[in-house]
């Protein structure tokens, strides 16, 4: 009986041994996973962000819009700074709804997900509705800001928009960040 005790305990603690030798280099892939991860949130967000910072529940519309956004980056040869810098400027513009003409609540001329102006030259009604377009153009406005990856977001979001509140941006940058690391590969 002390021999069957004892191959017993050796069995299991061979198993265990043998299960922790295969469990190991699985465990080990598991931390490199979030530590690419914080990695990828660092590129994101290079300068941390500024301010509290708000989240809205998204609906399939502004979902869609996101995606939109990022599709149009891409298309534009810009990196994924570029789709978290444009994704909180529509997040606090439009909230990521693409807005036609407001009648009294409208600023001005403003419309898109950017509340982008015709009367600015951002272009007609039709291409500054279109999410492909407004994006685009508000890449190619950001393109033109000199170091604007080495700027806080909110900095260089005020350089394109030339908002009347130019410290806005700054509440969405972790949301956007969140947006693009969920929609970028998808």
């Amino acid at each position: 009986m002390n021999t069957i005790l004892r191959k017993s305990i050796l069995g299991i603690a061979g198993l265990a041994f043998t299960g922790g030798v295969f469990a190991g280099p699985v465990a080990a892939h598991a931390v490199d996973t979030t530590q690419a991860a914080k990695l990828d949130s660092a590129a994101l967000i290079p300068h941390g962000v500024q301010g509290t910072q708000s989240r809205i529940d998204l609906n399939d519309e502004q979902t869609a819009n996101v995606k939109a956004i990022i599709a149009a980056t891409k298309k534009a040869g810009m990196d994924e700074r570029a789709a978290v810098v444009s994704i909180a400027t529509a997040l606090q513009e439009s909230k990521l709804e693409n807005l036609g003409h407001l009648g009294d609540r409208n600023d001005h001329d403003s419309q898109g997900l950017f509340q982008q102006r015709p009367s600015s030259g951002w272009g007609t009604v039709e291409q500054i509705t279109d999410p492909e377009y407004s994006t685009t153009a508000f890449l190619k406005g950001l393109k033109q800001v000199d170091g604007w990856r080495d700027m806080p977001l909110t900095v260089a979001a005020q350089t394109v928009q030339v908002s009347a509140y130019p410290d806005h941006y700054a509440q969405w940058e972790q949301q956007a960040a969140d947006l693009v690391a969920e929609h970028w590969n998808s």
